[in-house]
């Protein structure tokens, strides 16, 4: 045990390491620095806005800035929908996969263009190695770019003192892609390569196992979309077990990379923000709060994970191990436990054991942590949601000390309040009506066949897969039938709203805000880069989570947590 708790240790002290200087390398290419990679992207970046007819240059308000983050995004659903529809006659199917339905065809465009990877269909034998590399690969990079372009139009509006004019989306977003997704993807997927992770053409293999069974393995060019799955904190297993496949995720070492690949870059963007505007301090205020937030849910899951299931242990089976059940031996319960909990505030859906059978406390864990949503979070969106919980707490605190509220230099008011509580509710009002629905559903059809478990557990796997897609998350309780119109539709319409909803709202208050006169920095200035307001930034997320959540969560991972001790 002691060996697992160190290789958590030593995982998250290596991810911090790379992080850290990673998120110095964004803010250059963010600000226009010179870096190490502009000879051999700057010329590439040139050609593509040269042939597409795009200006770099030309600056954008906060409504062009959306306007074509939109358009753009409507685009590639249409292209996705064409392509997974349409999958069973098109090329490189070696192992005959057919088209999806329009429902499921539906629910997966939406799903991998919004960064959420639900996946309704199961992995290798629902798509083919062209939706795998053409549509969902594709779609990993050009939707984490999307976050990171909104969050660095963010930054600008920040940094200015009064302006309109908040950057260029389409310069962040090919930047975002060629400078920062596209060399960690590459280094990423060359180690999974080295340590076993199929990339070649070839359809399944026969292969006979050592109980003498004949199975079909399949295979295909795993490597390069389990890479950027994880550095776009997309999650999408190329197999349908994820990274708990022997092919997906080969062993320990392999384990340690893909857990340090899906954390980098959220930390990173961190430390990119302190270094864009020249404030660092508030960079490490932010990475504060997430840090204790995260370690609040982390250190929990992997003791629970570590002690065993009572249950399992009342029939004479040992659990030293911990609870292994739905578990790879060579991760062990420990670094699964850390694993879902990653997962879960990065917004990866990634999963490298089975959750539905994790402990109570556990699933409880990793559903606040999707919840709260802005415990580093997804690439660029993390920080987005966390700034709509900064903009709250500034309000509280002007109101508290009886001062107009400040940020940055300029005036929080009642027009950014409005947009600010709209997106903090929204996130909730989506998950529990969701869950809502879909009990009233099943409560009029028991036999309707969603649910494997009874009780509070089947209740846990219907709020987890709307807590799933509201998050932009995709991993789920795998106990749930969700491939069916109720769910297709229903989280598909929440993966929507729950995707670009939060990025106009913060986009649109902080552009907003850019727009006004700039106030400069007095004694009297609340200052929001100090310990004293990175907790009430944290009390601000902790009433706001468990006052929306709480009363679901009794009825799910909390009564069954008392149910079986």
């Amino acid at each position: 045990m002691n060996s697992e708790l160190f290789g958590i240790l030593f995982t998250f002290a290596a991810t911090l390491a790379i992080a850290i200087p990673l998120g110095k390398y964004i803010g250059k290419v963010y600000t226009g620095e010179r870096t190490l990679l502009d000879p051999v992207f700057g010329p590439i970046e040139k050609y593509f806005f040269r042939w597409s007819g795009i200006d770099p240059t030309q600056e954008m308000d906060w409504k062009q800035n959306l306007i074509a983050l939109l358009t753009i995004n409507f685009i590639w659903f249409i292209l996705a929908m064409c392509i997974l529809m349409n999958q069973g006659w098109l090329p490189w199917n070696p192992d005959h996969n057919p088209s999806m339905s329009p429902d499921l065809a539906f629910n997966t465009a939406i799903s991998f263009l919004v960064n959420c990877n639900l996946q309704h269909y199961s992995g290798e034998t629902g798509a083919t190695y062209l939706s795998q590399l053409f549509c969902f690969m594709f779609l990993h990079f050009v939707s984490a770019s999307t976050g990171m372009a909104a969050l660095a139009v963010v930054f600008n509006a920040m940094k200015a003192h009064t302006t309109s004019q908040i950057g260029n989306f389409y310069h962040y977003f090919v930047k975002s892609n060629t400078r920062i997704l596209l060399p960690l993807s590459i280094i990423v997927a060359l180690l999974l390569v080295i340590s076993g992770a199929p990339m070649n053409p070839e359809g399944k293999e026969t292969l006979v196992t050592l109980q003498g069974d004949t199975v079909q393995v399949s295979r295909g060019p795993a490597a390069a979309l389990i890479a950027i799955k994880h550095i776009g904190t997309n999650g999408g297993g190329y197999f349908g077990a994820n990274s708990a496949h022997p092919l997906e995720n080969p062993n320990y070492f392999t384990n340690v990379v893909e857990l340090i690949a899906q954390t980098i870059i959220p930390i990173a963007m961190i430390f990119a923000l302190g270094h864009f505007l020249k404030r660092r301090k508030l960079a490490w205020m932010i990475f504060g709060v997430m840090t204790i937030g995260f370690l609040m849910l982390v250190i929990p899951t992997v003791y629970y994970e570590m002690q065993g299931n009572p249950a399992i242990e009342k029939m004479g089976v040992d659990v030293h191990a911990g609870a292994m059940e739905g578990k790879e031996v060579r991760f062990g319960s420990a670094s699964s436990g850390y694993w879902s909990i990653i997962t879960t505030i990065i917004s990866t859906g990634s999963v490298n054991a089975m959750l539905d059978s994790t402990m109570p406390i556990s699933g409880l864990n990793q559903m606040l942590g999707m919840m709260v949503n802005c415990f580093y979070g997804g690439c660029g969106v993390g920080i987005l949601n966390f700034y709509v919980f900064i903009i709250i707490a500034v309000f509280i605190s002007g109101l508290m000390v009886g001062r107009t509220p400040e940020f940055m230099g300029k005036k929080i008011e009642g027009k950014e309040m409005k947009i600010a509580m709209v997106i903090a509710l929204l996130h909730p009002l989506l998950i529990l009506a969701g869950t809502a629905l879909a009990s009233y559903q099943f409560t009029k059809d028991p036999n309707v066949g969603w649910l494997n478990n009874p009780g509070f557990h089947g209740f846990s796997e219907m709020l987890y897969e709307f807590t799933s897609s509201a998050a932009n998350n995709g991993s789920g309780f795998e106990g749930l039938g969700d491939n069916n119109l109720f769910w297709n539709i229903s989280t598909g319409i929440v993966l929507i709203l729950s995707r670009f909803l939060p990025i106009i709202g913060p986009v649109a208050i902080a552009g907003i805000l850019a727009k006004k006169k700039y106030i400069p920095e007095s004694a009297g200035t609340l200052k929001t880069d100090t310990a004293t307001f990175g907790i009430m930034v944290f009390a601000v997320i902790l009433v706001v989570a468990l006052l929306s959540f709480f009363p679901a969560l009794a009825l799910g991972p909390i009564a069954e947590y008392f149910s079986l001790y």
